[in-house]
């Protein structure tokens, strides 16, 4: 579900209805709890739906925020940040007109709300939103294995 912010120029409402989203608890290299947040384009579903295009769609959108990290660079903090409206958490895009809704579980959310930030996932290939837990796994290993993921972290504003 997309929520509306001021209208600005950033990702626009095309592009964010086309990701899919997924969030978990989880741990760290380090060995401390962290939030993550999946951000992958839904299959597509035109012939402009391209690989190439998705990947392009994929990469322009890590550089609206701010660039994200290869596999094995540093993570630094990215230019999206999580905002809380109610019981719901959003993502906010730097000049974005919209914010994603999250399918935040409590956990989740309280882990975000203790450490402040959740660690942001974003890759490159598409995946069906219908992805169950399995499935996910499976998408992140081959797109680890082949350097398809970009990394970054998303802070609460």
């Amino acid at each position: 579900m997309l929520i509306r912010n001021a209208p600005t120029v950033g990702p626009d409402t095309g592009l964010l209805t086309s990701l899919a989203v997924w969030t978990w608890p989880g741990t760290a290299p380090d060995g401390e709890p962290v939030a993550h947040l999946l951000l992958a384009h839904r299959l597509g579903r035109t012939s402009h739906d391209t690989p190439e295009a998705i990947e392009t769609r994929m990469r322009n959108l890590s550089e609206t925020m701010g660039g994200l990290a290869q596999p094995q660079d540093p993570v630094a903090e990215t230019n999206a940040t999580l905002v809380t409206v109610g019981r719901e958490m959003l993502l906010q895009f730097p000049g974005a007109r919209w914010g994603l809704k999250l399918p935040a579980h409590p956990r989740w959310t309280r882990l975000v709300h203790s450490s402040g930030h959740a660690a942001l996932i974003l890759g490159l290939n598409p995946l069906a939103q219908t992805a169950d837990a399995p499935r996910v796994d499976a998408y992140l290993a081959a797109a680890l294995t082949h350097g398809r993921l970009l990394f970054g972290f998303t802070r609460i504003a």
